[in-house]
């Protein structure tokens, strides 16, 4: 079989792992829960264990010598260098491994090269490469960063379903939904956002997104402050001199079609995912 290479992306809603051979066929995949090592280490070390067995289970190689793998995991929260030796000093058993933020192994996986990418799911970044200089903006958690992303989104939709139902704000069908959901009384509403986790909030937005489409005046403003968010992002790596954009993340799709024309123009197609770009990394570093 000889070398194997292992690809993994962790973030606020999974984490993920792609398991290819020398010739990059696709062997193996592999998903478990949150693995943002920023906010849980213990926890995301776990998921991308959990990952990293069922993709060499699904590729018939359970059984596999691991310290013939050449792995890279792109974290979110890894730009933190501390945070990072931490989670390349975990007992995994490959042959060689490295630990990069979630926002080098998707621009790796886009465009292989210089560029950007606006990543959104349960956070958001803007990230950039022009030759030896990087750029970030963005991504520094929910609370006070992560503009458009699925957890800010969520959170503003359960604060407006609260206020509606106090009379403070107007209600319509989302708040609505999104009352009920959460447990059907302020008590639990708040008993909720006192427990809730990133993922938890994101988990509201699908939600969102769909009243907004069928013209609730409620999501509609809320998506709207939110492509507002991304569209800075965007416009932010331009001024930096990135001409090429791609958008990825789970909720990528959702902002494509909303975006602004005289921005359309700066995003491209990604040539591949975050894991591609993560397996690229790998093999990089078995020449190295």
């Amino acid at each position: 079989m000889g070398r194997l290479f292992l690809g993994m992306d962790g973030g606020g809603s999974h984490a993920r792992a792609r398991l290819a051979d020398g010739a990059g066929r696709r062997l193996g995949e592999g998903c478990a829960g949150p693995a943002n090592v920023g906010n849980d280490p213990d926890g995301a070390m776990t998921a991308f264990e959990a990952a990293a067995k069922m993709a060499f289970a699904t590729s018939g190689l359970a059984r596999f010598d691991r310290a013939d793998v050449v792995a890279v995991i792109g974290a979110a929260g890894a730009a933190d260098p501390e945070t990072a030796a931490r989670l390349a000093a975990a007992p995994f058993g490959f042959g060689r491994l490295r630990v990069v933020t979630d926002a080098e192994i998707a621009l790796e996986g886009a465009f292989g090269g210089d560029g950007g990418v606006v990543i959104v799911g349960t956070g958001s970044q803007a990230y950039g490469r022009l030759g030896d200089r990087s750029i970030r903006f963005g991504g520094w958690g929910s609370a006070l960063s992560d503009g458009g992303s699925g957890a800010v989104i969520g959170r503003n939709a359960a604060r407006r379903a609260l206020e509606a139902h106090e009379g403070l704000s107007p209600s319509s069908p989302m708040t609505a939904t999104i009352f009920e959901r959460l447990g059907g009384s302020a008590k639990a509403l708040s008993a909720f956002g006192k427990t809730a986790r990133p993922i938890d909030w994101a988990k509201l937005a699908p939600v969102v997104f769909y009243h907004a489409d069928v013209g609730d005046p409620v999501a509609a403003a809320i998506v709207a402050a939110a492509v507002a968010e991304i569209e800075a992002l965007i416009a932010r790596l331009a001024t930096e001199g990135v001409d090429r954009i791609a958008l990825m993340g789970g909720l990528a799709q959702s902002y494509l079609k909303r975006l602004s024309p005289q921005l359309t123009g700066l995003v491209a197609e990604p040539a591949g995912d975050a894991l591609d770009g993560a397996l690229s990394l790998a093999r990089r570093d078995a020449v190295a």
